[in-house]
């Protein structure tokens, strides 16, 4: 079952990149007393991801932020050090918090993974955006495969 509009986002442990090396970071702390955009893709340096949804979120940063968007994150079934590389190859420093999730434990635990197995990827994320606030989620935009529409930057902030 995926998470829906009005259920808490699950606690679960991630990796970033802090000070050029992998650190540990939970949702707990990413979510708690924030008003979070948390968009997720199924891999980084892949063609939409890296030409049309990260760069969005970078681009729009401010505009989001002066919707009152405490921290913009970016998550994928990618370790740390790949999305830390990805982050900075598009800007994103001090913008977008990429985030992995390296064994897919926050995909799965919020339902909306999904087997990329049959072209190599393994298990990934699906295609998303979600507004959550202190640690709710008030608005989730769940792509159909191989779109990209309403996870957008764009589209999330029509939403706020």
């Amino acid at each position: 079952m995926a998470i829906k509009v009005g259920e808490k986002i699950p606690s679960v442990k991630l990796k970033t990149m802090k000070d050029g090396k992998m650190s540990d970071i939970t949702t707990d702390e990413i979510f708690r007393g924030k008003k979070v955009v948390l968009f997720a893709v199924p891999g980084a340096f892949t063609p939409t991801c890296s030409m049309q949804h990260l760069p969005g979120f970078v681009e729009k940063a401010s505009e989001l932020k002066a919707k009152g968007v405490d921290t913009i994150a970016c998550i994928s079934v990618n370790d740390a050090f790949v999305m830390g590389a990805w982050g900075k190859d598009k800007g994103a420093d001090n913008k977008v918090l990429m985030l992995a999730d390296g064994n897919a434990e926050f995909a799965k635990a919020l339902g909306l993974d999904f087997d990329g197995s049959g072209i190599g990827f393994g298990v990934r994320s699906q295609r998303y955006a979600l507004v959550a606030e202190d640690g709710v989620v008030k608005v989730l935009a769940v792509e159909e495969p191989m779109k990209f529409q309403v996870s957008s930057a764009d589209a999330i902030l029509a939403r706020l």
